[in-house]
């Protein structure tokens, strides 16, 4: 490239030379173009349009420039070609030195501590179908191993068949339910005997307040009385003022027996010998015969009538039982039972917090009586149960074998209140005198 470019000057040196010494600078300007050898030896011009000095130094300087971005770029492809030249060179040299050691070598394989350092994979076809060979085995035993984990797994499933399945699942939903069943069984067992052992403790703690006020009464005496429950309460008259006040009140009552010795004579009716009113219910509890009525039972103003007689002026023991469960109620004379029924104010509970009279209707608690039903007469023992009493418990009574004070309210002198003038608490005969064949 050198030589060429250095021909090319030379030549167009030459030529323009010899025009200058055959004619005169004319003011025109020529390029020198390189022709072949064997061509016309002439010098062509061509001629060039009119440039300034500035123009052609600016042509000129380009010109340069491109011949020498030329120059680099091909000395940089040679330097390319070069490179890769050793490089194949290299490789060459290489796998002719592989070569001649296979040669020479006792298996005619490529030895284990041979390393193919060109990247490619060994030719050796017997060491191919090894090597496949393995990983064909290696994937046998993945899969194997799989298949072994899937059968563990699914064991409880897929290895049994699906009747035997059905049925293991029937039978344990079948012991679930006898399970559920047992705990529910077991958790009512339980809250009965829970209810259970607190009605009993109530009951033993009313018996047992009971015996502690008739201690409490024995010791401090009872007066004019032989013992505290001997006495009777007096109302000679039927007026709106004669009266005795039980100063304790009930507990809410869901069964109740009430007991007493009753005398009297008066005329249409005995009147009132025991009311219980509660705010909002003057007559939760009454024992009323009015006119020519029968003895009546009202619970929450509900009214059964009942088949005693006791206007002969005699003494005379009775008791009326009742409990919420259907309203179930018995009524007793004498220690035998004359009477009973249903559906009086059925589960309705007793209130609590009232007031306890005796000898007067009341129309609110505790007052506005009414002379008409006034009782008229003596009563004695009257006590309070909060439950339905044994038929023998109640004879034991009647026929004077037994004193059994009431657990909900006792007949003691001490609990007994007198209003008006007339109105006396008197010492009572013995029991044996209030029989009726007496």
């Amino acid at each position: 490239m050198f030589s060429l470019l250095s021909g090319m000057l030379c030549f167009c040196a030459l030529g323009c030379g010899q025009l200058t010494n055959r004619q005169a600078d004319d003011g025109k300007r020529y390029i020198c173009r390189a022709i072949p050898l064997t061509g016309d030896a002439s010098c062509p011009v061509t001629l060039l349009p009119e440039l300034n000095a500035g123009g052609q130094e600016e042509e000129l300087r380009n010109t340069v420039m491109q011949l020498r971005e030329t120059i680099l770029q091909q000395k940089e492809t040679i330097s390319k070609q070069i490179g890769t030249i050793n490089e194949l060179t290299t490789k060459l040299s290489l796998c002719a030195s592989a070569t001649t050691d296979r040669k020479y070598d006792k298996g005619g394989t490529w030895g284990k501590d041979k390393q193919n350092t060109m990247g490619d994979v060994p030719g050796d076809p017997n060491e191919t179908i090894d090597n496949l060979g393995k990983t064909m085995q290696g994937l046998k035993d993945r899969l194997e191993n799989l298949e072994q984990q899937q059968m563990r797994a699914n064991i409880s499933g897929a290895s049994f068949p699906s009747e035997l399945r059905d049925l293991l699942q029937q039978r344990l939903g079948e012991l679930e339910k006898q399970l559920l069943k047992k705990v529910s069984t077991l958790e009512a067992e339980k809250s009965m005997l829970s209810n259970a052992t607190a009605a009993y403790r109530l009951k033993t703690e009313s018996t047992l307040n009971a015996l502690v006020e008739r201690i409490n009464e024995l010791e401090k005496g009872g007066g004019d009385f032989i013992s505290p429950e001997q006495f009777k309460l007096s109302l000679p008259q039927r007026t709106n003022y004669l009266y005795g006040r039980i100063t304790k009140s009930l507990p809410e009552m869901y069964a109740f027996t009430l007991c007493m010795w009753i005398k009297s004579s008066a005329s249409p009716g005995i009147g009132t010998p025991f009311s219980y009113g509660v705010p909002g219910q003057a007559n939760e509890i009454v024992l009323i015969e009015w006119g020519n009525n029968p003895i009546e039972l009202l619970i929450n103003d509900k009214v059964a009538q009942l088949p005693l007689e006791v206007r002969d002026g005699r003494w005379h023991h009775i008791c009326i039982s009742w409990t919420t469960r259907d309203g179930q109620w018995e009524a007793y004379q004498d220690g035998e039972k004359l009477g009973a029924g249903d559906n009086l104010a059925a589960w309705h509970p007793i209130k609590p917090g009232g007031v306890i009279i005796l000898g007067q209707e009341q129309d609110v608690v505790g007052g506005r009586f009414d002379a008409g039903q006034a009782f008229v007469g003596e009563l004695s023992q009257v006590n309070i149960w909060d439950r339905v009493l044994k038929p023998v418990e109640i004879q034991s009574m009647a026929n004077c074998t037994s004193y059994v004070p009431g657990n909900v309210v006792s007949w003691l002198a001490s609990n007994v209140e007198v209003f008006g003038r007339g109105a006396f608490k008197r010492p009572l005969e013995i029991c044996q005198e209030r029989l009726p064949n007496a």
